[in-house]
């Protein structure tokens, strides 16, 4: 019956094809235990040995003659010789040898191939401090590891790509080490950066560091009073908030294109106005800077009349003007039609009554004689003119 590997061990089944007999290729982490397997099928009391990469004989059946106490044996039966090697080295990484007495004797090899985890990375910086737009370069290495690891980059929980390079050392080990170029912005300031090496004998082995990023003054001019307009005869209060890293040093106020009028009073970052008329309308700066450089924010005064209303001016509402709209049109059209049925009707009547008689006319000369406005009015009106 065949063990499970112990942890850090990993084994790859090799069968002699042909033959009855099998082992196990094994890779372990330096300083842990690897065990060795040798498996016969259908034994027939042949005698099972396990020899080392110098081919001396570590276990003889249940024997051992090699005076290496780290060497256990695990299991012995027909079927199966198992041993153990405690503390693994780099010393002990070689062919070992499955041996069974057989007519012609049989072999099969177990590879043991030492894991050497990396040390703890070590992460470095161009400069600690870095100015919003410049490039900065990281590096971080891991030392003395076997096989040669890999280094990712992650700022925040975005993945980066670094450039990487894998030096051999003497004793067959490797350093790695990896340079991550990388252009900041005002929004890094304070990411975390980290490498993660990655490394068959060993998990979340990792450096971090944060940015520190200088960037230029943020500015914006708040309007402490009055709440609504700002009109004739009111003071006027602005605050300058200014922030940037480092903190801004110098805070300063201006009026563009003119002059500031003679009464204002300007404490650090707050500028004050009172008894405010038109000719102090125009626009008012404040310039903050620091060591990276300045930002500036503009406030545009207009003064209104003391009787303007209170509150910001009224917005036009462009639905009530379609509504007004619409119901002066309608009523336009409405006149229209009324005036139109008014004149058709009148004209209808004047037609009428030149045809009032026209029906007891025996003929059509009759009837014009006999039609209101026709001849007969005629003469009457000249008899009664003479």
């Amino acid at each position: 019956m065949t063990s499970k590997p112990p942890p850090g061990v990993h084994r790859k089944s090799l069968e002699v094809e042909g033959q009855n007999l099998g082992t196990d290729n094994v890779s372990v982490i330096e300083g842990e235990m690897a065990t060795i397997s040798c498996r016969v099928k259908n034994n027939d009391d042949s005698v099972i040995q396990l020899l080392n990469p110098n081919r001396q004989t570590i276990y003889f059946r249940d024997v051992r003659p090699l005076k290496d106490s780290r060497f256990q044996l695990v299991n012995f039966s027909d079927n199966e010789l198992r041993v153990s090697l405690s503390n693994v080295s780099l010393s002990d990484e070689g062919r070992y040898v499955c041996q069974l007495y057989t007519d012609p004797p049989q072999e099969a090899y177990a590879d043991i191939t030492v894991l050497v985890p990396p040390g703890s990375p070590i992460m470095d910086s161009q400069e600690d401090v870095v100015s919003e737009g410049n490039e900065t370069e990281l590096t971080c290495t891991a030392m003395g590891s076997k096989p040669a690891a890999s280094i990712r980059w992650m700022k925040g929980e975005q993945e980066l790509t670094g450039k990487m390079t894998v030096d051999e050392t003497y004793d067959g080990m490797f350093t790695v080490t990896s340079r991550l170029r990388l252009t900041v912005s005002k929004e890094d300031d304070g990411a975390p950066v980290s490498c993660i090496i990655d490394h068959p004998a060993v998990k979340d082995l990792r450096a971090q560091r944060y940015l520190e990023v200088l960037y230029q003054p943020e500015v914006k001019i708040v309007q402490a009073f009055p709440e609504g307009l700002t009109r004739e005869g009111e003071n006027l209060e602005l605050t300058c908030i200014a922030k940037g890293k480092p903190q801004p040093h110098q805070i300063s106020w201006l009026r563009v294109d003119d002059d500031v009028p003679s009464h204002t009073v300007i404490t650090g970052s707050d500028l004050f106005i009172e008894n405010l008329n038109k000719s102090y309308n125009g626009t008012y700066r404040c310039v903050a800077s620091n060591a990276v450089g300045e930002a500036y924010d503009d406030y545009i005064l207009f003064v209104y009349d003391s009787r303007a209303g209170e509150g910001a001016p009224q917005k036009i509402d462009h639905a009530v003007i379609g509504g007004v709209v619409a119901v002066v049109m309608f009523a336009i059209l409405c006149a229209l039609i009324v005036l139109g049925r008014y004149f058709a009707r009148h004209k209808g009547t004047y037609f009428t009554h030149e045809a009032k008689g026209a029906d007891d006319a025996a003929d059509a000369d009759t009837a014009i004689i006999n039609a209101e406005g026709g001849h007969n009015n005629t003469e009457e009106k000249k008899e009664y003119y003479i």
